[in-house]
Order: C-alpha cells, then structure tokens, then sequence
C-alpha cells in the first residue's frame, strides 16, 4: 500500500524509515521532508498545513495511509478531511486533537476522566489573572491554552517571573490567538516521563516511555527547545509504573473522549510528573514526540503498519508489540543560534563515518541536499543521532562516538544526555 507521511523533521525521518520495512509498504512519500526522507521516500513540497494540498495528493496517489508526524495538521482538521476521502489517517479528528490545541480542553477531560493532574485556573482576562497569582506561592507554571511552537509554557519560580509571562500573553499578545487565554497551574515537582499509547478509539496498546532533554545545555539549563536528546526505557518507569499509568491515565482519556463523541486514533503522547503521589498528567499531545520517537522507534521488533492500520480500523483488542531487550540513547545535533535564531547554510560532513558505528543510525530533522551532492542545515535541530546498546551506558558511548565523527560549522549538541539515568546506574 501506498503511504503518506506528513512533516519534515527527525520524526518523520524515524517513522518513514520504520515503515519503509514493512513488507506491506508500496511506495512511501513524505511531505515535505527532508534529504534524510528522500533516501527512503519520495519527498513531495506539500507544507505540512496545507490540508487540501494533502487530500489532494493523497487522492490522486492512491495512498492507503497517511501518518502524521506533527499536531498542527491534525489540530486544523487533516483527519476530518481524509476521512471524507476515505483514506485512513493514523491520528485524531480535530475535535479530539483538541487534547494538544487547547491546554483547558485537556484540563476538562482530565477532571471529567478522574485523571491526576495540576490544580490550575483559567483566565482570559489581566486582572482577573494578577489577582489570583498574587494569592499563590512560587513556583507557578504559567501555560498558553493554544499551540504556541514550544514558546507557550513558563515555569517561573518567582512571581515577578510569572506576572511578566502573564503580562506578555494577555496584555501583549506575544503569542497571538494561542495566548488569548491562559492558565496558571501548580508547579509539580518529581521527574518528567513522556508515555505513548496506540489507540483505536476505544483500546490502547504502550507504545513505550522515553526521558526527553528539553533545556539546551548541560545540567538543564539555557532556553527550552523542541528538546536536546531522549533515551527509553527510562529505568525509573518499569513495567508496574506503566500498567498504572495506562489504567488511571491512558485508558481514562480515552474512555471519557469517546463518552464525549470525540473518539481518539492515532498516537496519544501523555506527558507526566512521576511525583512522591504518583505519577501525575502535565500534557496531553496528539502525536509522537520529536526526539523521543527516534529513541522509540529503534527498539521496536514488531512491525509498526500493521499496528498504525489496526488502530485506524478499530482493531487493537487482539493486537501487541514486541520490543527489542536494548536500551537506546538520541541525541540532536542542533545549528549555532538554535532556538532562538539557528543559523541556516552551513555543511553536514562525516554522514557516513557515523552511520558507520555499530547500532548506530541517523534521522535527518533540518537537512536539504543541494545539486552538487551536500548535505545543508536548513533548521534548529538538523540531525538525530541514535544508538541502541545491551546497556544505556554503552547506548550513550556508542551515539557520542558517532557524534564526534561529525562535522557542522558551530554545531553543537549536549554531552550530558541520559545524565538521570546513568547516574542511577
């Protein structure tokens, strides 16, 4: 069957390479993609937004199953649209893919589901808003309700710190429409996890947990990114922590969409605060995580078509995964300036030494190949390195061996990924 994958990033990279050993793949497409994509797939320069250029393209290719990579697609009706088609979609309905595109639409589901989370209040207005973060001690976690490109969550530990974020949401409008409404939350504290599901609408199959890196540098600390790195399993989630987390987190949400008409299919991505109480909600997100589907994706034994196909047809109940017994480490290669201005141009070199070390592979994120054969950074976050090792600590030798193979004028990238967990070790 013939398949469309949407986006252009180191997940996309990660998903067209699962599918792409798929005995029941045909021809793979991916839009619009990027130079690591083309090596598997047939780039096509269809933005990732623009849905009806997607229906399109879908209609007149005979595609079989279109696998979003990004929310903002599903978040603008890309699911709706194909359905209409009657082509498959591997991700939710906009209404359920409200999970990701309003903050307070999750915060709902989540008191409607009995689901642990963050106390918070709502606010839509300034003065409303100072006056209730004036009654509360700091930290507070002040959140945009819309999507806002990673640019809409601050954890400000003073209430100077907060007010301004406030300030610049409601009053400046720095974020647009995706800050005309906010919350302010509780700040929890513990370690974060990121847990993904396949769902059908009805059932979920665990699709597996990963630690992501979102701070840029060392320690955690500089400006919040797309994130830096991720490795799974993380070993502070074992198998008892995931039954819970799918019996009160997963299997809830997803119970109280389907009680609300808003079935959810495709890729349910909880965000969560493993606290002293247990584990706790912090976001919902309608799709794989970017690194943490590169870090997924490479332990996984089973086929993963299959699986998308079970899910868009309502069939997981007799369906499960296996999983490769290895520990995998991601780590990105970003351009100088990322995140705020990543400088764009500069040559890739040393691609095939480092594909070259044992267990590892390489997902492309911001690359373009220009007419005389190079590879150029053409984004923040311009590769993925991944390694898969017996061990979490020869994962992570493995990926920094490869890494520093590579050459990327004023690249950079952390040196301290998996530092929780080896740490442990």
């Amino acid at each position: 069957m013939n398949i469309l994958v949407v986006g252009g990033g180191g997940r996309e990279h990660a998903l067209v390479w699962a599918l792409a050993a798929s005995p029941l793949a045909g021809r793979i497409y991916c839009a619009p993609g990027n130079a690591g994509t083309a090596e598997l797939a047939e780039n096509v320069p269809i933005a990732a937004t623009d849905i009806e250029g997607l229906v399109a393209f879908a209609r007149t290719h005979d595609i079989a199953l279109v696998v979003p990579g990004p929310e903002a697609p599903l978040v603008l009706g890309l699911a709706d649209r194909l359905a209409e088609a009657g082509i498959r979609c591997a991700g939710p309905r906009a209404a359920a893919a409200r999970l990701e595109g309003s903050k307070i639409f999750t915060k709902e589901i989540a008191a409607a589901a009995a689901i642990p989370t963050a106390s918070y209040a709502a606010f839509d207005a300034l003065a409303p808003a100072l006056a209730h973060l004036a009654r509360l001690t700091p930290p507070v976690v002040v959140k945009a309700d819309g999507l806002a490109a990673g640019k809409g969550v601050v954890v400000a530990a003073s209430r100077e710190e907060a007010e301004g974020a406030v300030r610049a949401f409601l009053e400046e409008g720095r974020l647009g429409a995706a800050g005309r409404r906010i919350l302010i939350e509780e700040c929890l504290e513990g370690e974060e996890v990121s847990v993904f599901a396949l769902c059908d609408g009805e059932r979920a199959v665990f699709l597996g947990a990963a630690q992501d890196h979102k701070r840029r540098d060392e320690g955690d600390r500089g400006p919040n990114t797309g994130g830096m790195g991720a490795y799974a399993p993380p070993p502070v989630f074992g198998p008892a922590l995931a039954e819970e987390v799918m019996a009160r987190i997963i299997t809830p949400a997803l119970a109280t969409l389907a009680r609300h008409h808003t079935p959810f299919v495709g890729i349910l991505f909880a965000g969560l605060m493993l606290t002293r109480e247990g584990p706790k909600l912090l976001e919902f997100n309608v799709r794989f995580g970017d690194p943490e589907c590169q870090a997924l994706l490479p332990r996984l034994k089973s086929d993963l078509l299959p699986g998308l196909l079970a899910a868009c047809d309502g069939e997981l109940g007799a369906f499960d995964l296996r999983w490769q017994d290895l520990a995998s480490l991601a780590v990105v290669l970003a351009a100088r300036g990322y995140p705020e201005r990543p400088e764009t141009g500069g040559t890739l070199e040393g691609l095939a030494a480092a594909a070259a070390q044992p267990g590892v592979l390489l997902f492309h994120g911001g690359t373009a190949r220009r007419e005389d054969g190079r590879i150029i950074a053409t984004g923040g976050r311009v590769l993925t390195v991944t390694a898969t090792a017996p061990t979490l600590a020869a994962a992570r030798e493995r990926a920094y061996a490869a890494l520093g193979a590579l050459r990327l004028e004023g690249g950079f990238y952390r040196r301290d990924i998996g530092w929780r967990a080896l740490g442990r070790l």
